[in-house]
């Protein structure tokens, strides 16, 4: 149930607060700094209320992940605050909604006892709805739960400006505990161990600014582990900014102005921008921001984008993928992740999601899927693409389809790869020919034994 209800959602977050206390102070500026963050955020605009929450707010209360409750003086003397209050929990209870309450200028132990100046508001709705016991009890029992909830507490942060940063990080991590993928046929398997140990390489709370380099074939989930990435430690930096598909995109006409564009835009959050990495320099220079370089072929690329690396502040991070160690070298990239194939078990996973719709072979096809997995080496892309291929096909086709594969690569599969040895140079090619065509069986000493001779009868 608690699923379902968090997958429908129409919003991320539902403030619930007090208009006349918080609205043109630190409820308008949470609601700010979430939208710049792409959070979808509801918040009731209506100065006059009457005596019943609407049905459109009791929706949007039942349509949002998260609701954030802000506690302030005056928010026990609404009987609309207080009926959303309730709402609120009720749907805390039911659809396990998370509930993140913000004591703004007052102490959680009034809210929970109402005590105090809290005490006094809710003293004069009390007074005015003293026949209506039950509506009262329920409002007191509400109180005193969401008082009990983990928040955050204004006096213990002194600048209002780091409580709301503090609040919207917070938002930041519970969402995506609602949203992760849990079982994700798209999804590649192992991702989380790479995705932390790129984290620890980076180390996202030092103060040097560095590239990470992202190496490896083609096919072998580079861009899938970086995005991953991005999107896991991205809310932490002033801009950010994934340029997917570097090299497809300048092959473009104008790709060029247009992933600048997307770059300076991304960073400064600003859509009308001048393309000029220099006139932005001192904003950018002032600015801790995250970029990722997706599929680079050669530094160029990286020159023409960004120029280098000296206008950034010591906190930015610099991602780059590639299948060209070299660019890496060229850029000064002294950290770089190696991206190998998936563990077998993994492998066998993810093929069984496409191929199966589950997490393991069905009955009879364990031997052929074990066949598939020798072929396709721990590699996502071939895993994938075999895997939907082979979906609902009976055993004869599987049968003939590995025997094809040992001498016909399928078409997905091959245009992928092919992609590696066009970036070679001619002499890299021959070579390349030479031992695909005359050293098949052979062993991978006599193979560099016949490369090391050959260059010594010629030169680059």
């Amino acid at each position: 149930m608690a699923s379902s209800y968090r997958n429908n959602k129409k919003y991320d977050v539902f403030v619930s607060f007090r208009g006349e206390d918080t609205r043109d102070n630190f409820t308008s500026h949470l609601y700010s700094s979430l939208s710049r963050q792409n959070i979808q955020t509801f918040i009731d605009d209506q100065l006059n209320r009457g005596d019943e929450i609407s049905e459109s707010l009791v929706n949007a209360i039942e349509a949002s992940a998260i609701s954030v409750i802000v506690f302030s003086e005056g928010y026990a003397s609404s009987r609309w605050c207080l009926d959303e209050l309730v709402k609120i929990l009720q749907c805390k209870k039911e659809y396990a909604q998370i509930v993140i309450p913000v004591f703004y200028r007052v102490d959680p132990s009034d809210v929970r006892n109402q005590t105090g100046s809290f005490g006094d508001s809710f003293s004069k709705l009390e007074e005015r709805l003293k026949e209506n016991t039950e509506k009262l009890q329920s409002w007191r029992n509400a109180l005193e739960e969401a008082a009990s909830l983990c928040g955050f507490h204004s006096p213990n942060i002194r600048r209002e400006s780091e409580l709301i940063n503090e609040v919207v990080n917070h938002i930041f991590k519970r969402l995506d505990e609602v949203f992760r993928p849990r079982d994700n046929n798209n999804q590649l398997v192992g991702v989380e161990s790479k995705v932390e140990e790129i984290e620890s390489l980076l180390g996202v709370e030092s103060k040097d600014v560095y590239a990470l380099g992202i190496w490896g074939i083609g096919g072998i989930a580079k861009t899938t582990i970086a995005r991953a990435t991005f999107d896991k430690i991205s809310r932490y930096f002033e801009g950010s900014c994934f340029l997917e598909n570097v090299r497809g995109e300048l092959q473009r006409p104008g790709g060029l102005t247009c992933l600048r564009q997307k770059l300076l835009s991304n960073l400064l959050k600003d859509k009308n921008v001048i393309l000029d990495i220099g006139r932005n320099f001192r904003r950018l220079s002032r600015m801790k921001v995250l970029i990722v370089f997706d599929d680079v072929t050669c530094f160029s690329q990286l020159e023409s984008l960004i120029g280098s690396l000296d206008w950034l502040t010591p906190v930015s991070r610099i991602i780059i993928t590639t299948r060209n160690k070299q660019v890496l070298r060229n850029w000064g990239v002294r950290k770089i992740y190696e991206m190998g194939p998936l563990e077998y078990h993994h492998a066998l996973e993810l093929f069984s999601r496409h191929a199966f719709k589950r997490n393991h072979p069905d009955v009879g096809y364990e031997k052929l899927s074990s066949k598939v997995m020798k072929y396709a080496q721990g590699v996502p892309l071939a895993i994938k693409v075999l895997g939907c291929f082979l979906y609902k096909r009976e055993k004869e086709v599987w049968e003939s389809a590995i025997n094809k594969l040992q001498s016909i690569l399928h078409p997905s599969i091959l245009e992928v790869l092919k992609i590696s040895c066009d970036g070679l140079y001619d002499k890299e090619k021959n070579i390349f020919l030479d031992v695909a065509c005359f050293f098949q069986g052979e062993g991978v000493n006599l193979v560099v034994k016949s490369f090391i001779i050959t260059l010594n009868y010629h030169t680059w």
